[in-house]
């Protein structure tokens, strides 16, 4: 071979090789992309997810301050302040009432459209935010990580869009997947639990729904989790707990606190599926109906009046009663706390106002758990009655026992507990069952993916009208002339 076809020859291959690492290279830079816009989003969800921590605390410390100071407000406060918000909801975020959870579940079984946008728009979810603090200010029974979860998936999928009208794709992120990792993510930062998000997008939002469960998807719910960890470090959301599986009996005390809180949550579940109109007898549902604001005054006086019965503990999430039943204080909780939280929650809900379950669910299961504690005597230790009970009436009210377990073993630190926790969790959903079949937040997310239809479809003739109006009103096309030889 000739010294110039040789170099020709060196020069090909040279040139073959820099084309190969030039696609390479390009193939690594989009997948960067890729992950990086990825983690914006999450950082997005986290940063909204402090936020909203920061102004719920402020909420209930704001609450505390004037009920300590003047309970009987509460009989003026809670009815005007729940039929306000109604109100509120009604007029600019009627997508925005309740959890939160539901509208995320409607949407990921609806396709990308308006229908599946307008649950999650983030016009209509940030109302969310401050209905939600003016709730808890005013002492209604709920609670910001069900809202959080609703807000996360508004804000990732407008994160995606944002990114998407500027010709920057984020691959293998369709809208179902934006949605359902912004709301798991929403949970993990919620919570402080970067586990239990990844294990509810699984359990909970993928049930009945189609989604791909890319990598990716797991990586952004993680990604939220752990930013939050990263800023308010890794502390328990109810503090460390402290105790250790009873030596004697065990099984035995799992069993009776899954099965009373599996009773008592299916109940819990029932009645909020049902609503305020599908409890009351028959000859007052239209008038509920009718008269949303005057349901959700006269329900902002059963709240007043469990409040003043209960000493004020049944505002808010509970968090201080769960904290201090957790670590074994004395006289926390008053006697029928888990009850009067029970209603508490349903009335709060039946409003209609934005506000979650989830940690006043777990409040509630502590105060049943207290409950179990106080008539079984004190050779028990109360810590491990009232954690088991946490888990079992969460589980029981969201029928999703895997996510309960992880969730509570996350929020109180309480890993070597976490056999223990699944077993009564378990139990508790089959007990649930036989109370409620069909589970809460997927038997609500009908009634929000069928709403969202109809709006949707209403819209749509609405645009066809405008359309064929506006073509009518047009001034007609001159006729054509008609050609010369034509007689």
């Amino acid at each position: 071979m000739s010294l110039p076809a040789l170099v020709r020859r060196r020069i090909a291959n040279v040139r073959r090789y820099g084309r190969r690492k030039v696609r390479q290279i390009n193939r690594w830079s989009r997948k960067s992309v890729q992950l990086a816009l990825l983690l914006g989003g999450a950082s997005l969800v986290a940063l909204v997810s402090l936020g909203f921590a920061h102004l719920a605390d402020l909420a209930l410390e704001w609450n505390r301050a004037w009920v300590g100071h003047a309970g009987w407000l509460a009989f003026i406060v809670l009815p005007c302040g729940l039929a306000a918000l109604r109100w509120l909801t009604m007029r600019f975020a009627p997508y925005a009432s309740g959890s939160g959870i539901p509208q995320v579940i409607g949407a990921l079984s609806l396709p990308p459209g308006p229908g599946q946008g307008s649950l999650v728009s983030l016009a209509q979810t940030v109302w969310k935010i401050p209905l939600t603090f003016l709730g808890m200010l005013a002492g209604a029974s709920i609670g910001r990580e069900g809202p959080s979860v609703q807000v996360g998936a508004a804000v990732m999928l407008a994160w995606g869009d944002f990114w998407k009208r500027r010709g920057v794709r984020l691959r293998g992120f369709h809208a179902n997947e934006l949605i359902a990792a912004g709301a798991a993510g929403g949970l993990a930062a919620a919570f402080n639990a970067p586990l239990a998000g990844v294990i509810f997008a699984i359990e909970e939002l993928g049930r009945g729904t189609v989604l791909r469960w890319e990598r990716l998807v797991l990586i952004g719910v993680l990604a939220a989790g752990f930013m939050v960890v990263a800023v308010a470090g890794n502390n328990p959301y109810f503090g460390a707990f402290g105790g250790r599986p009873l030596a004697e009996h065990m099984l035995m005390w799992v069993l009776i606190c899954g099965a009373l809180n599996g009773a008592l949550g299916g109940i819990f579940a029932r009645l909020l599926g049902k609503g305020a109109a599908g409890a009351v007898p028959a000859a007052w549902r239209g008038w509920v109906r009718e008269h949303p604001l005057g349901t959700a005054f006269v329900l902002g006086l059963v709240v007043a009046l469990l409040g003043m019965l209960t000493a004020g503990t049944v505002y808010g999430t509970g968090y201080g009663v769960a904290a201090g039943l957790l670590s074994g204080q004395p006289g926390v909780a008053p006697d029928g706390f888990g009850l009067a939280k029970l209603a508490a929650t349903v009335a709060s809900y039946w409003a209609g106002i934005p506000g979650g379950i989830f940690t006043p669910a777990l409040t509630t299961g502590a105060g049943v758990g207290h409950q179990i504690w106080a008539l079984a005597g004190e050779g028990v230790d109360q810590r491990v009655l009232v954690l088991v009970s946490m888990a079992a009436f969460l589980a029981a009210a969201t029928q999703a026992p895997l996510t309960a377990s992880v969730v509570v073993m996350e929020m109180t630190g309480s890993q070597p507990m976490l056999f223990w926790l699944l077993a009564g969790s378990m139990l508790a959903s089959v007990v649930s069952r036989q109370f409620c079949p069909r589970p809460f937040y997927h038997l609500s997310a009908g009634r929000f993916r069928r709403q969202a239809i109809v709006e949707a479809g209403r819209a749509s003739k609405a645009a066809a009208g405008r359309a064929m109006a506006d073509q009518a009103g047009r001034p007609e096309n001159a006729r054509a002339t008609p050609p010369s030889g034509a007689k």
